[in-house]
């Protein structure tokens, strides 16, 4: 299963993002939070700027002013320049549960729902409209479309309780056959289609009709 991230809106903007404010930008956002995931991993420019959905000059920028905050930390492997999170930062902890709960669901969702050989995995409801920038009640929970045949609820169910307690937001799951997001004749499927939602997993083989 590939990792897709696909969105139904522009990261263009530069004004703060709706899911926390605080931040600069939602790209800034999005870059810190896939370091935040995952605090024991180092991460070069140009995988970071895939991950974050941006490109390496834009990536670079970002984490030479996270750097220069003490937010990040490098080291070089050979020419490769490798970026973690600085869990030793005294603002680690609180930052890391921010960055987490606003926009970490991606990479989180990406991790804990990727093995379940589903056709596609997808984010939507409020919480995608904010990620999105549109305005949107305040998320209270993570909503995950699972696309496929024969998937198992309880490991479904056990993917969305490791993302639960890692986000610190109620994940709920949704399973849907492939058949019925192919022929789109479910009011809830069509809903789901109709508003902002983003595509984080695709089997290659999987249609998006």
């Amino acid at each position: 299963m590939a990792a897709a991230a696909r969105s139904q809106g522009s990261h263009m903007r530069t004004e703060a993002p709706s899911l926390a404010p605080i931040l600069r930008s939602a790209m800034q956002g999005r870059l810190l939070a896939v370091l935040a995931a995952n605090p024991e991993r180092s991460y070069g420019i140009r995988e970071l700027a895939e991950l974050a959905e941006t490109s390496p000059t834009t990536a670079q920028r970002e984490v030479d002013r996270a750097h220069a905050a003490g937010i990040v930390t490098s080291r070089y492997e050979g020419r490769n320049r490798r970026i973690r999170i600085n869990s030793d930062h005294y603002l680690y902890e609180p930052l890391r549960r921010l960055l987490l709960a606003t926009f970490g669901a991606p990479a989180v969702i990406v991790e804990e729902f990727g093995d379940l050989e589903a056709d596609l995995v997808i984010l939507y409801g409020s919480w995608a409209a904010r990620y999105e920038g549109h305005d949107s009640k305040p998320p209270n929970d993570i909503d995950v479309l699972i696309i496929g045949n024969n998937l198992d609820r309880l490991a479904v169910d056990e993917a969305a309780d490791r993302a639960e307690r890692r986000l610190a937001l109620p994940v709920q799951a949704t399973i849907r056959s492939r058949d019925a997001w192919r022929q789109a004749d479910d009011p809830f499927l069509a809903t789901v289609r109709s508003r902002p939602h983003l595509t984080l997993l695709t089997n290659d083989d999987a249609g998006q009709q």
